[in-house]
């Protein structure tokens, strides 16, 4: 190639940075203006209701006559589905962006005349998500929920799949079943934060990507090769800051030998994080195992400067009052269990509901 020498390549390296940068903000100026506008759409339909009081009954053949004549003049994207879906979309967020009565204080033209690079930095930073996302996230009722996933998805860059994963997994539930209340109205706000080590834990772990049928028949090491031979899907679900360090760490303690199933380090917590599996239901032996490998790992492993040692066993059926009763308290060690199929959002948003006291949260 005539350009592939030191200087040149370099050359082209500083271009193609550019260039991408450069589609990196169109593709956002872009993707603001097409949900902005989405927005503005919706808040029209909305203010043509009754003088922009909600309704459960509005003009169906008003939004027909809409989707025709825009479809005619601007091509597909216009069906009465899509507008009723920017009519959700507004509905959903339009405490958003104050301002003037429309709950913004500028519209999609007077945004592109003006070409104001502030403008559209407010707008991206309020809209950071595709216009897909929108669609999936307005279909969720639960205010709460909804903003953690909004937050989740803008701070771990998630693309609408992985997005759709999370929200099919209930992960919102699983981690408010894990905290206290205030907690879990922090969830809202700001999404997972990892500050201390109950912060990573969730009620149940949900396996489903293992594809292991759920049953008995398979073994501890089973489990545990098919979550070394999944191990990308396996960090996603424990959480952020996770590093893997091994598997069947060994150490040696008045001349036997011992061994941890996995072992990880959470970047965050600045601490090793310690996974015993058990296909069955836990036992106190299970929980005195992991008290004997939490201890050495904070004696002779970690350094003075890192936190304690974490650890969790994850187990086909967790027996919370022998837990209790064994484990000393402020214990580094907890018991979860985990799922090999996807669990009932159902089941589980009535469990956090019975938990906060019927909407305490």
């Amino acid at each position: 190639m005539s350009w592939a020498t030191p200087d040149v390549a370099a050359l082209v390296a500083e271009v193609r940075t550019l260039v991408q940068a450069a589609r990196r903000t169109a593709k956002r100026q872009i993707n603001a203006l097409v949900v902005l506008t989405n927005f503005e759409v919706g808040r029209l339909i909305v203010l043509h209701e009754q003088g922009g009081q909600e309704r459960a009954q509005y003009g169906k053949a008003v939004l027909q006559g809409l989707s025709e004549a825009l479809t005619a003049e601007f091509g597909r994207g216009w069906s009465v589905d899509n507008l009723e879906l920017m009519r959700r979309f507004y509905l959903a967020y339009r405490e958003r962006l104050p301002g003037s009565p429309a709950g913004i204080s500028e519209t999609p033209s007077r945004i592109s005349a003006a070409g104001k690079s502030e403008t559209m930095s407010r707008i991206s930073s309020t809209f950071t998500l595709s216009w897909s996302h929108y669609v999936f996230l307005t279909g969720i009722d639960d205010p709460a929920e909804r903003a953690f996933y909004e937050v989740e998805s803008t701070n771990q860059g998630w693309s609408l799949r992985e997005l759709r994963r999370q929200f099919d997994a209930s992960l919102y539930e699983r981690l408010a079943l894990s905290r206290d209340k205030e907690a879990v109205r922090a969830l809202a706000r700001e999404g997972h934060v990892v500050a201390k080590p109950t912060d990573v834990l969730k009620d149940p772990y949900v396996l489903e990507f293992l594809g292991l049928e759920e049953r008995p028949r398979y073994s501890e090491s089973d489990l545990e090769a098919s979550i070394i031979d999944k191990l990308e899907h396996f960090l996603l679900e424990l959480g952020k800051g996770f590093l893997f360090e091994g598997r069947q760490r060994r150490f040696t303690f008045d001349e036997e030998h011992f061994f941890v199933d996995l072992v990880f380090y959470n970047r965050l917590l600045r601490c090793f994080v310690l996974i015993d599996l058990k296909i069955g239901k836990i036992t106190h032996q299970d929980l005195g195992q992991m008290q004997m490998y939490v201890n050495y790992y904070d004696r002779h492993v970690k350094l003075p400067e890192e936190s304690p040692t974490v650890g969790i066993i994850l187990c086909k059926q967790n027996h919370e009052a022998l837990v209790e009763i064994t484990l000393p308290e402020g214990a580094n060690i907890h018991a979860r269990e985990y799922k090999l199929v996807l669990p009932s959002k159902a089941d589980l948003r009535r469990k956090l509901l019975e938990w906060t006291d019927e909407g305490d949260v």
